[in-house]
């Protein structure tokens, strides 16, 4: 289902992203959790984005949901309901590779599995694509090249700060053409400026920061005639999820911080924004930027 026309007089539609994976696929335990170990593991990726879902239809909200194609393989039908309520389904990858430590081809292959897996499950067309944990980098100069080739309309992985975990912070900080001689846009996820320090808005930061920052954020963005893009995961709102105690202690206050206060922060950023679906955002800033 196409995200509904909109009015252009109304400003800026914000794009709101759900990236959809599992509690042990994070990139904060990725050097603690086994692959090999995930399939003996609590599966709460279901339920959780089930919640969002609900979460969703209460305040009528349309959103993308970056899904791993690993997730998409085992719950098919989640992927169908995401679908039936008028969502986007995209990529976020197969297993929760960073893209930086593939081969061009390797990249290529892990976009078509994902892709295929996630298109039988819900019978939609896949055209964006976000990376997971925000690996496209200046380490990266093909990946956009590879998205380009396999027909993607866009790409929303890039995070515009200097991280310790992620982040280009050479790149620009709104949505931008990587390729002169291909349509694919890159939508950054949003990042608020004061001075000369960006500061990120989605995610565990949405979660550990005042939320006025966020809407400081937003309104930046949309002040210049952008459309913000926000994100979060299905179990930043499972306060019950399992704990990792043999992670390291910084991954594991990241992880878990104020995870009961997640739904109702979302409830609220919901409320004082304009959101839409990110396929949305991206055909507006794609006819701006022709």
């Amino acid at each position: 289902m196409p995200p509904e026309p909109r009015d252009p007089s109304m400003g800026p539609l914000n794009g709101m992203s759900v990236d959809v994976e599992e509690w042990f696929q994070v990139g904060a335990f990725e050097r603690t959790i086994d692959k090999a170990d995930w399939d003996r593991l609590d599966s709460r990726v279901e339920a959780n984005t089930d919640a969002v879902l609900a979460l969703f239809a209460e305040t009528g909200t349309r959103a993308t949901f970056f899904t791993l194609g690993w997730v998409a393989h085992r719950h098919p039908g989640l992927i169908r309901r995401i679908v039936a309520a008028g969502h986007e389904m995209a990529s976020h990858g197969w297993d929760h590779q960073r893209v930086f430590t593939m081969t061009a081809a390797q990249f290529r292959a892990d976009l078509e599995r994902a892709r295929t897996a996630i298109e039988d499950a819900g019978g939609q067309a896949v055209t964006g694509y976000r990376a997971p944990s925000f690996s496209i980098d200046g380490r990266t100069p093909w990946a956009h090249p590879v998205l380009a080739e396999a027909g993607y309309a866009y790409s929303s992985s890039v995070a515009p700060l200097r991280h310790d975990h992620y982040g280009w912070a050479e790149s620009p900080r709104y949505a931008w053409k990587p390729l002169a001689d291909a349509p694919l846009v890159e939508l950054p996820v949003t990042v608020g400026q004061w001075g000369g320090k960006r500061l990120a808005t989605g995610g565990g930061f949405f979660r550990m920061l005042p939320a006025r920052l966020t809407d400081m954020a937003v309104g930046q963005v949309n002040r210049d005639r952008h459309g913000a893009i926000f994100y979060f995961h299905p179990w930043e709102i499972d306060p019950a999820q399992p704990r990792v105690a043999d992670a390291p202690l910084r991954s594991r206050m990241r992880h878990y911080s104020r995870l009961g206060a997640m739904a109702g922060k979302l409830r609220g950023l919901l409320a004082r924004h304009d959101w839409g679906r990110v396929d949305a955002v991206a055909a507006r800033e794609a006819t701006a930027l022709a």
